[in-house]
């Protein structure tokens, strides 16, 4: 048998994500490139979710498996489910993560440089803004 590594796979263990993040996520950096891209595969255990924040030139995710949420800053929270494409544009303040009861796994390319903002209330997180 061969096993045949890719870059990023098996290079490092999963990270628990702290500073930029509510509740329990861990992520694994897949790629990184020269003009600020980045894909990660990322894990939000039930409520854990992002801060607030924006991407330079925007951000892809893709919903691998469980249910979560995802919201644009002024705009109610969007369920999300697997097979769940998003595109959100540059310079857009959003967050994104696990649902109130479910994990949620997605991979998300970044597009240049990521801002980080303030973290995400528990009113902001039951969808109300």
């Amino acid at each position: 048998m061969e096993i045949v590594k890719r870059q990023g796979a098996g290079a490092a263990p999963s990270q628990q994500r702290t500073a930029t993040f509510t509740g329990l996520v861990y992520g694994d950096s897949l790629l990184s490139t020269f003009d600020g891209t980045a894909v990660n595969s990322v894990f939000f255990g039930p409520g854990a979710r992002t801060h607030w924040h924006s991407h330079e030139r925007g951000q892809f995710l893709h919903v691998m498996s469980g249910r979560g949420l995802v919201a644009t800053k002024g705009e109610p929270a969007q369920e999300l489910g697997p097979g769940d494409l998003v595109w959100v544009p540059g310079g857009e303040v959003h967050w994104h993560g696990g649902g109130p009861d479910t994990v949620l796994l997605h991979i998300a390319v970044s597009l240049g440089q990521t801002t980080w903002l303030g973290e995400v209330s528990a009113d902001e997180y039951g969808g109300t803004t």
